[in-house]
């Protein structure tokens, strides 16, 4: 096994810095008025190169996406379970978004970079100053008809499963009246809940980008779910009621291939 990691290195590392390379200042170019400007169909061309962009990323890792269900078109918070951090290239991959991180993702490689381009917002954790101009900021996007992009479990946990998600957030849509959509993510391989994607105990993100790039190929499940109306809604409510539809897709039957 350890041999097959090793050759999965061999091929995936040139291509990952290929991508780096070529696939990156691409994409950042296009991120500019001119890409904003230009449409093909309903979608913009900053925007098209940044879902190729993030697909690509998720191809290097060995994952296949499978999408089911679609988003509204339109300003709209969505809210996902969170199990790595490839969570954040796998929703871009689907349509851009900004996105509520802690402050550390930022200073990731790559990924920061990534997460900054999609007008990500960073959140100090335990900072009430922090999460008022989150808050903030969030409906402001909300108000322009941007979709905004938040992990109401509050990081990455190391328990299987979806955990408890945070209410606080969510006050972004009932103040702007924006609709809440859960996304249900889930990753298998050989019809098996691919668990190790997720950092290890102790294991910093360095280590988890390279023993990924080593792991076998898997599944990445992207379950758009019924959208949820924000309007005249408690916090607590808002987030319980997403959290139970994206913790009964998640129970469901795992993709087989």
């Amino acid at each position: 096994m350890a041999m097959l990691g090793f050759l999965r290195l061999i091929y995936r590392v040139p291509w990952f810095v290929l991508h780096l390379l070529l696939g990156t200042p691409l994409t950042v170019l296009f991120q500019f008025a001119p890409g904003r400007a230009i449409h093909v169909g309903d979608r913009s061309l900053s925007e098209l190169m940044l879902t190729w962009w993030s697909a690509m990323m998720c191809r290097i890792f060995g994952l296949q996406r499978r999408v089911l269900g679609g988003m509204l078109p339109g300003a709209q918070l969505v809210v996902a379970n969170h199990i790595s951090w490839i969570d954040i290239p796998l929703l871009h991959s689907v349509a851009a978004m900004g996105f509520v991180a802690k402050a550390e993702i930022g200073k990731w490689p790559v990924i920061g970079w990534l997460a900054d381009l999609g007008n990500t917002v960073f959140h100090h954790r335990g900072s009430q100053l922090s999460a008022s101009g989150v808050l903030t900021a969030m409906a402001a996007g909300l108000e322009a008809g941007e979709r905004i992009a938040i992990f109401p479990e509050g990081g990455i946990l190391h328990d299987s499963g979806v955990k408890r998600f945070h209410a606080r957030m969510f006050g972004a849509a009932i103040s702007t009246g924006a609709p809440v959509q859960p996304v249900m993510l889930r990753y298998s391989r050989a019809g098996a809940l691919y668990e190790d994607i997720t950092f290890r105990p102790n294991e910093n993100f360095l280590a988890n980008f390279l023993r990924l790039l080593m792991q076998p190929s898997g599944i990445a499940e992207v379950r758009f779910l019924p959208p949820l109306d924000s309007t005249g809604k408690r916090r607590r409510d808002l987030a319980e009621e997403a959290e139970a539809a994206v913790r009964d897709a998640f129970a469901a039957e795992l993709p087989h291939g």
